[in-house]
């Protein structure tokens, strides 16, 4: 027998880092050069346009995401959610954007030295959003095929909380972002580099967190299948 195509009556999906699988674009101007120079993802120093493609691109990964998975649930199912984010309408936060700002700070410092050229970091964006609760529920509203139930945010520490002699917070942060992020870096920016980045991502994470108490936004939604 054919199984339906809507048969669970209950979802849970953390999305972790990418809810596309491609950086937004528009990101160059009309001939071909980059528009975020010397950055990787959204930062305070951005155009207006650059932050209008991000979102954008959200909107319709999401949108997408939302429109395939109310296929594979019945009416009244639940689905939750669980993603990064932010808790301000201004998307350069520092507590959505700033670890991507190091990022890019210790990408430009072996530019700065001559270990890598600064047009493979002008040329490189980050597939990455984190929205704010507000944005989310426009796009599921507008979307159609659920409901808002319930929804939250809370925070973590970005290096989970743990306090262990053996490293620095910043080595602890860096070596946890590299279990993610070293597959995408490394196809851009090729392996050689990837050992000396991470260990000048940890000083810059370490200078930053004795200085700031900047945490990571995690937003959960629950849903019901209209």
């Amino acid at each position: 027998m054919k199984r339906p195509k809507s048969h669970s009556d209950i979802c849970f999906d953390r999305l972790l880092l990418l809810l596309g699988c491609k950086a937004p674009v528009g990101l160059e101007d009309g001939s071909g050069r980059a528009l975020n120079k010397g950055k990787i993802y959204i930062s305070k120093s951005s155009p207006e346009c650059v932050l209008d493609a991000y979102s954008q691109q959200f909107n319709n990964d999401f949108s997408s995401f939302i429109a395939c998975r109310s296929h594979e649930m019945v009416t009244g199912g639940r689905m939750v959610l669980s993603f990064m984010g932010r808790t301000t309408i201004d998307p350069t936060s520092d507590h959505s954007c700033y670890q991507w700002e190091l990022l890019a700070r210790s990408l430009m410092s072996m530019v700065s030295q001559g270990l890598l050229e600064e047009e493979k970091v002008d040329c490189f964006d980050a597939p990455y959003y984190a929205p704010c609760m507000e944005e989310v529920k426009k796009v599921i509203e507008k979307e159609g095929s659920f409901m808002v139930e319930e929804h939250d945010a809370c925070e973590i520490e970005w290096d989970g909380g743990m306090e262990l002699q053996s490293d620095s917070r910043g080595e602890r942060v860096s070596r946890t972002l590299r279990a993610v992020l070293e597959p995408m870096l490394e196809s851009h920016f090729g392996p050689h580099i990837m050992d000396e980045l991470f260990r000048r991502f940890g000083q810059h994470v370490e200078e930053h967190l004795s200085n700031n108490d900047t945490k990571y936004i995690n937003l959960v939604v629950s849903l019901v299948k209209l």
